[in-house]
């Protein structure tokens, strides 16, 4: 543990809103590591509509243990002080991705 903390302190550096939504990627990994931990433990499926069933029926159980992100905007605020450009881009409609 200890010869990883130079990468673990870096974290705490920014702003406790950007923290919590790091802590929200997680919660994204998390979710994929259930989805992929109910498929691969089936050996085959019937149909595509029993591993959509399957699928729904964990989304239902990996989603009532989720907690909302607080303080989103909060972050979003911090966000747009430290990356404001990025923000910005991120933001603009791109043309080329326009439908029409």
């Amino acid at each position: 543990m200890e010869e990883n903390w130079e990468h673990v302190i870096p974290f705490f550096a920014f702003p406790e809103e950007v923290r919590k939504a790091i802590y929200t990627t997680n919660a994204v990994e998390g979710l994929h590591r259930g989805l992929r931990k109910i498929i691969k433990n089936r050996g085959s499926f019937p149909s595509e509509e029993a591993v959509l069933k399957l699928l729904y029926l964990a989304l239902q159980n990996i989603s009532a243990k989720w907690e909302t992100v607080q303080s989103w905007r909060e972050a979003l605020n911090q966000f747009e002080i430290l990356w404001g450009n990025r923000i910005r881009a991120a933001r603009r409609p791109c043309a080329a991705c326009a439908i029409g």
